[in-house]
């Protein structure tokens, strides 16, 4: 079993999907560090992509073709400057050029050779392929699976066995809840604690410090965007953002110039019942509109759910405990990191594999064990939630309508955060050796699912609403 770091889990991106955006874009830049470590780099003369399965029959509502042309282009998903993207596009669409890694010029037009195959490639519904054609006329290609999370895999894994040597240096390895509940016990820590001590035998904990602090602050500088920003989402559905009038109202009068201080601001507003659904709500569309229209957010696990951790995150800031800090913030992406990984090992994390229950449902299960650690859960009682959350996920299809990752992916985000702290609280009032249902099962039973579920519900817009509801009547 490979080593999945809280990094792995958590990453930052760029919109609307981790596996028809980030994962290719990934792949690209791995395709070209391909060729430079075979030395064909230099002799390029042309190049082309094609997308397999769900990556061609979503990948122009996902910005596939987009993603892969940045990186081809050499530029990196984490630091690229977002307003930037339109720029770089117009660029390589108007002169049919592009230049390779930022260093070779290559002819290059985008329709002609980035083409969009309806076949599935066996290994994986995220398939493709990159292709070059050398200057003394040889071809040389290399593919690559985009596996949900922004993960990207070859067929032949050339790097499991380092994965596999990386795994074997945790000092406790985890492939079940029921082994984490296991370390727990055994040396009397909390899930955030064993975690912590696994990340620190990959990085200083001044190292992790620093990764959780930045995911963080891209988390929250995503909410803050959602909710200060109107208009029209992009891409033909005419979706308008809701969080910036939904903020609008529940904030008021409230003074604030930045995020930091518009956490306090928060916290001085009202807070009953239906102020705290709202605003839960309103992080998480947020998040996911900025998401939707090619926003920086992290992967949590993946794009398409990547508001669901935010909105538990920050509901716990400013309801539940006002004197929250760093601490908190670290013990909920350690706990949350964690219970996705144990989904990935057993599981999926990719919608074109399992639906959306392997989005939403595991995002929602990653919050609901977070939080429930937060709230004072023994770690019985957060792997708890965290199933309870699951539980009711199970079977939830993905038919985004026109493939775009809007309708109903943002407000499944909002629904996926509620039920997360819904969950934490089952947990916290029950007694977890009466459970019936363990997590191993859940997830489990999820990835039977999974193979059972009918591929039009699989993230190929072929099922559901986006056949029930056409592009023309929006």
């Amino acid at each position: 079993m490979e080593s999945i770091s809280v990094f792995d889990m958590l990453k930052i991106g760029v919109g609307p999907s981790s596996s028809h955006t980030l994962g290719p874009w990934r792949a690209a830049l791995r395709w070209i560090g391909e060729l430079k470590e075979k030395n064909n780099f230099d002799n390029v003369a042309e190049i082309s992509v094609d997308l397999y399965g769900s990556l061609s029959l979503t990948g122009k509502g996902h910005a596939t073709d987009i993603a892969v042309m940045m990186g081809l282009s050499g530029f990196d998903p984490v630091t690229f400057p977002i307003e930037n993207i339109d720029k770089e596009i117009d660029f390589i669409t108007s002169e049919n050029k592009l230049k390779l890694n930022g260093e070779l010029e290559v002819p290059f037009v985008p329709k002609e050779n980035i083409k969009f195959n309806r076949k599935f490639l066996e290994f994986h519904p995220n398939g493709m392929t990159f292709r070059a054609t050398l200057k003394d006329g040889s071809k040389k290609s290399s593919s690559f699976y985009s596996i949900g999370g922004g993960f990207t895999v070859k067929k032949e894994r050339k790097r499991k066995k380092a994965k596999l040597a990386k795994f074997a240096q945790f000092p406790f390895p985890v492939e079940k809840g029921t082994e984490l509940l296991a370390y727990c016990k055994a040396e009397g820590k909390s899930i955030s604690e064993i975690v912590l001590e696994n990340e620190k035998s990959l990085r200083t904990e001044t190292e992790i410090n620093d990764g959780l602090k930045k995911i963080w602050d891209v988390m929250l500088d995503s909410m803050f965007v959602g909710c200060h920003t109107e208009g029209i989402l992009p891409g033909g559905l005419k979706v308008q953002r809701r969080a910036f009038n939904t903020h609008k109202n529940l904030i008021g009068e409230a003074k604030y110039s930045n995020a930091e201080e518009w956490i306090e601001a928060i916290r001085g507003t009202e807070v009953k019942f239906r102020q705290i659904l709202k605003w839960v709500s309103c992080f998480a569309l947020a998040v996911n509109e900025v998401n939707a229209s090619l926003g920086r957010v992290v992967t949590a696990p993946t794009n398409g759910s990547a508001g669901v951790i935010p909105a538990v995150l920050m509901y716990y800031l400013v309801i539940e405990n006002h004197d929250a800090n760093f601490e908190d913030i670290r013990k909920f992406l350690l706990v949350s990191g964690e219970i996705g990984s144990i989904f990935k090992k057993g599981s999926t994390i990719s919608a074109a594999m399992g639906g959306c229950q392997a989005e939403i449902g595991v995002s929602s299960s990653m919050a609901a064990g977070a939080l429930c650690e937060l709230m004072g859960g023994t770690p019985e009682q957060c792997l708890m939630a965290s199933e309870i959350a699951m539980e009711h996920h199970l079977g939830m299809t993905c038919d985004p309508i026109a493939g775009l990752v809007q309708i109903p992916c943002i407000e499944r985000n909002a629904m996926g955060a509620i039920k997360a702290i819904n969950a934490c609280e089952m947990a916290l009032d029950s007694d977890p050796s009466k459970a019936k249902v363990p997590l191993d099962s859940v997830i489990e039973t999820m990835w039977e699912t999974a193979k059972d579920m009918n591929n039009k519900y699989k993230e190929t817009s072929e099922g559901g609403l986006a056949v029930k509801v056409y592009l023309s009547d929006c």
